[in-house]
Formats: structure tokens, C-alpha cells, sequence
């Protein structure tokens, strides 16, 4: 039974992206091509200490994404449902790399359907090069003076030596 109030071409791909790597611009790039509008959604969680505020996020991101015309970039709090409602989408990209990704992505996929039906989870890979990379891996090396010239943008890599300096 199809329901005329959901636009299945609406995708959601929400994230801390603190900072946004390699590996979530290639599943930017795939979910680009497979919907009309792809949202990039900053979680504001107030548990976690991100080494980037929100606002810095969002513009490292919105860097990112600037030469793909069907991507927009946003921040979200509370719960991630509701968020997609206030958007009219009903479709959560969650980006996998390695098979322990999956339980934990597994779990949620199945909490946000079960809080709304009409929610579907769809899973993207990276490609093989990225999909050992993590923010906070990242994030590791270079606090401790490593390159991570060819894990992020030159955008982020600039904004991640200032703030290292800092």
C-alpha cells in the first residue's frame, strides 16, 4: 500500500561528521546519484565532545558537497525521526564500512522503524580505500603530527592544523 504523503526521493544522512572525511564525501557522491535531494544533517549531541562545533562542521561540510547541486546541508537535534517528518523524507542513509558497523547501524535502522513504519534505512559502502577511515581516526593521527592529507579535503586538512594549534 503506497502512501502519496511520502516522497521516497528525499534522503536524510545524518552524522557528527566531526570532521567529515573522504569516506563520507564518496557516500555523498553515491546517494547524490540515487536521489533527487540528499539533506546532510549535523547531529548536535550535547553527550559527545566534538573537536569541531556545529557551525564549523556544517561549513566544512557545506565545502565539501559545494558542486553537488542536489545536496543541502542542515543540523538536527532530538530525535532523528522527527527530523525527517519536518523534511517530508523517508529515507535515512547510513554509511558502512566494515562488517562491525553493521550491528550497531543494524539496531538503529530497526528502532527508527519501529517509532515510524514508513521510515527505510538504506546502506551505502564506500569505496575499498575509505572504508577503514573514521573521523576519529583522523582525528588521532593528526594530533600526533600525521598526514591525513589523503583521508580529507584540503579544506578540512587546513581547518583540522588550526585547530591543532590552537
Amino acid at each position: 500500500m503506497k502512501n502519496n504523503n511520502v516522497n521516497r526521493k528525499i534522503a536524510i544522512y545524518p552524522g557528527t561528521f566531526d570532521p567529515i572525511t573522504n569516506g563520507h564525501l564518496d557516500v555523498i557522491k553515491r546517494a547524490s546519484k540515487i536521489f533527487d535531494k540528499l539533506i546532510v544533517s549535523v547531529a548536535i549531541n550535547l553527550s559527545k565532545k566534538p573537536m569541531f562545533s556545529t557551525i564549523e562542521r556544517v561549513e566544512m561540510i557545506k565545502e565539501a558537497v559545494k558542486e553537488i547541486t542536489n545536496v543541502s546541508v542542515d543540523t538536527f537535534s532530538g530525535l532523528l525521526i522527527d527530523y525527517c517528518k519536518e523534511n517530508k523524507a523517508f529515507i535515512l542513509i547510513r554509511g558502512l564500512r566494515a562488517i562491525s558497523d553493521f550491528e550497531n547501524e543494524f539496531q538503529m535502522a530497526l528502532m527508527n522503524r519501529k517509532l515510524d513504519k514508513n521510515i527505510e534505512t538504506v546502506f551505502l559502502m564506500p569505496s575499498e580505500e575509505f572504508t577503514y577511515l573514521s573521523s576519529s581516526l583522523i582525528k588521532e593521527l593528526a594530533l600526533l603530527n600525521g598526514d591525513i592529507s589523503n583521508f580529507v579535503s584540503g579544506f578540512v586538512n587546513k581547518k583540522i592544523k588550526e585547530k591543532i594549534k590552537c
